[in-house]
């Protein structure tokens, strides 16, 4: 806001201490006061605040952002919340500071480069620096911040310090005055001052853009290391996971093969045991109750949580006749408190039994003595029974052994 404007407010809003709204009129004479012409030029403090930018700042109060960094003292435009800043304020009728003829401002737009940016102006990336020497990276330029462009001449781009002259400055780069002073189209030196910009001509900045290239060539290779170590993280987790992945699936074989062959030594043990039992109880004239079945279980241990299954399954339809597998006397005939259902039980002599269980119906009476082969009952699922078939016990001395040692 131009000075005259800041005053302005001020007397608007009271500031000098007057009353607002009193009719002139009633004023003594005494209280009348006089205000000088607002001075032509000032400065105004500024704390940036969370999100601001230099060049955004410099719109707000019509300012130059060359001119705000030379008076706040800054060398470049990252700007942190907390930080001061001396905003100079002049005229709207006054420019804030004097560019050389051909130099035009250009405002930086999001994703531009120091080359691409040069290029757009037909300027080499050594030409735009030479112009701009605060830049500070070649690669990341800050969005809405102000770049100058010379048009007409190349060369470099300095503003005059306090009490620096257009002599001073031809002496420290090795340049004629007229030269420096028909390149910025000067008549007298008076016409500049502290704060305004000088072209140099033909100087370009080559230290400056040196260090730039050093410091673009350090980012390069730092993101190129930082995207192999990342690289190298991933393979290393992948090559883990590889590796888990083949360990299990080696100890789910492991595991299946130790299974396969349980189950084989089992079945080997199951069926030289039955051999050998069926030498010694041939003879016996064992038989099968039913004479159509399929074995649903075993004689063994089942699943985890099962009970030992203590007999042999047979699955039939409902109402199958169930024979005597051997001659014997009528021991049980009945419901079994055990759930066996309604039952029947022989007792073949030598501290021998057989059990048919889970009967539909009995045909055997308790004390008859029957033959192998005798209708005893038929099939059924009394009991504790998830289907119609016949539960079959051999009992040697009360313990059950598996009947398959006894069968044909």
């Amino acid at each position: 806001m131009p000075i005259n404007e800041v005053l302005s407010s001020a007397l608007a809003t009271g500031v000098l201490g007057l009353p607002l709204g009193l009719p002139q009129a009633n004023l003594p004479k005494s209280a009348e006061i006089a205000i000088a012409s607002p001075a032509k030029k000032g400065w105004l403090i500024y704390t940036v605040q969370p999100g601001d930018t230099l060049s955004a700042i410099a719109v707000r109060f019509g300012a130059n952002t060359k001119a705000i960094m030379w008076a706040s003292g800054i060398s470049n435009d990252a700007l942190h919340p907390g930080d001061t800043l001396r905003i100079p304020l002049a005229d709207a009728s006054q420019s804030t500071v004097r560019l050389p003829p051909g130099v035009q401002e250009y405002t930086v737009h999001a994703g531009d480069t120091v080359e691409s940016v040069a290029r757009r102006f037909y300027l080499t990336p050594l030409g735009l620096i030479s112009a701009n020497p605060s830049i500070a990276s070649l690669d990341r330029l800050t969005e809405g911040s102000t770049l100058y462009i010379p048009t007409v001449e190349a060369g470099l781009l300095v503003q005059l310090q306090k009490g620096q002259t257009i002599k001073d400055l031809a002496a420290r780069f090795g340049l004629p005055v007229m030269q420096i002073a028909r390149a910025n189209a000067l008549k007298s030196p008076t016409e500049v001052g502290t704060g305004d910009f000088i072209l140099l001509p033909g100087v370009q900045a080559k230290t400056t853009y040196n260090k730039l290239l050093d410091l673009q060539a350090a980012e390069r290779k730092a993101r190129q290391q930082e995207a192999l170590r990342l690289a190298a993280e991933q393979k290393k987790q992948e090559t883990a996971r590889l590796a888990a992945e083949a360990l299990r699936k080696q100890q789910q074989r492991r595991l299946e093969q130790q299974a396969a062959q349980a189950a084989q030594q089992q079945q080997s043990s199951s069926q030289s045991e039955v051999r050998r039992a069926n030498y010694v109880v041939a003879a016996a004239g064992y038989r099968y109750p039913v004479n159509r079945f399929v074995i649903t279980t075993y004689f063994g241990a089942r699943g985890a949580y099962q009970r030992f299954h203590t007999g042999l399954d047979l699955a039939a339809p409902m109402g199958t006749p169930i024979y005597a597998a051997r001659a014997g006397q009528v021991e049980t005939a009945g419901w079994s408190p055990y759930g066996y259902g309604l039952n029947v039980i022989l007792n073949h002599g030598g501290n021998v039994e057989t059990l048919y269980g889970h009967m539909s119906r009995i045909v055997a009476q308790p004390g008859e003595y029957v033959q192998r082969g005798q209708l005893i009952g038929y099939v059924g699922s009394t009991g504790w029974s998830t289907g119609p078939h016949v539960h079959f016990e051999v009992r040697v001395n009360g313990v059950a052994r598996n009947p398959l040692a006894y069968l044909p």
